[in-house]
């Protein structure tokens, strides 16, 4: 078995990992939502199966990464958002619907076609001053979008800006966990601490920033936005500054733009179908508290009909 095929397998499992523990995350939220804001996550075991899901997966797409090139390991990780939809019908009973499986049908598509258009991994690491530029470029991206997301009062739009927060942490956290696993195969420790400190920081503001993301906001929207944000920084910076590539030159990158517009389009697809369910549930409501129950006598029927109506409802 080739390391790119072990590769790939390890970010399917690492998907489901993470489809699992964003399901759960969103039920924590949800639940915090209802309790008016006093509801502490930290106290729920839902919490911390989270947590236990995300290190599962983000074990696995370490090794992963060692296995794969970073441009390849990090878009498999969209199809998170692929797992999650049958994972929520499943335990959750949420109906995916057409909208939803012609979204995950793009998605698969597009890495599928990433996959195939992925080239060898290089040898290149990051500098340390790389490694400075891009710790203080992430954070001050972090910091931005969570400005903008106290000046948004609709939850979904605040969601999303939280979630892109997140995928930008996520993102550069597998960066600088490819880094450190290159300084630990090369021995080099004293550029592996600051990395490990760095991929600390970055895991543990990701997860804090995702879970903020699902409150109000409901399951879809923050998770696609957390798959679309997560693997356009890591390949950003992996086929700029670490030098990985396609294959087939120039009509290879072409195509794989391509590819990854297709997953993207995908993705998007998945955030309006999810947009869409509370729209309808809301109508469902309105329609459900102003309908006429069948016991009640209407205005328009004649007044003998009124009073006997009202004499047989009072008769003892």
């Amino acid at each position: 078995m080739s390391a790119l095929v072990v590769s790939v397998l390890l970010c399917l499992v690492s998907a489901g990992c993470y489809a699992a523990a964003a399901i759960a995350q969103e039920r924590v939220a949800a639940i915090e939502e209802d309790d008016g804001g006093a509801y502490l996550p930290l106290r729920r075991a839902g919490w911390w199966g989270a947590v236990a899901l995300t290190c599962a997966g983000a074990g696995l797409h370490v090794v992963a990464l060692a296995f794969g090139p970073l441009s390849l390991v990090q878009p498999l990780g969209a199809l998170t958002i692929v797992f999650a939809l049958p994972m929520a019908a499943l335990f959750d009973r949420r109906p995916v619907g057409a909208a939803g499986w012609r979204g995950a049908l793009l998605a698969t598509a597009g890495l599928a076609g990433l996959l195939s258009l992925t080239g060898p991994s290089r040898t290149e690491s990051l500098g340390s001053a790389q490694r400075t530029a891009l710790t203080v470029a992430v954070l001050a991206a972090v910091a931005a979008l969570l400005l903008l997301a106290r000046c948004m009062r609709r939850p979904v739009v605040r969601g999303v800006v939280l979630a892109a927060a997140a995928g930008a942490a996520f993102g550069m956290g597998s960066v600088f966990t490819k880094a450190a696993d290159e300084d630990l195969e090369a021995h080099r420790m004293s550029a592996l601490l600051p990395a490990l400190a760095v991929i600390a920081a970055l895991a543990t503001a990701g997860m804090l920033l995702s879970q903020a993301s699902y409150r109000g906001a409901g399951l879809a929207a923050p998770l696609s936005t957390v798959t679309i944000v997560n693997p356009v920084v890591a390949a950003a910076v992996g086929v700029v500054v670490l030098g990985e590539g396609f294959r087939y030159g120039l009509a290879g990158g072409l195509l794989a733009v391509a590819a990854g517009a297709v997953a993207a389009v995908g993705v998007v697809v998945l955030t309006y179908r999810s947009a869409d369910e509370p729209d309808a549930a809301a109508r469902e409501i309105v329609v459900t508290e102003h309908r006429v129950p069948a016991a009640r006598v209407p205005d328009r029927c004649p007044v003998g009909a009124r009073g006997t109506a009202r004499a047989t409802t009072t008769r003892p």
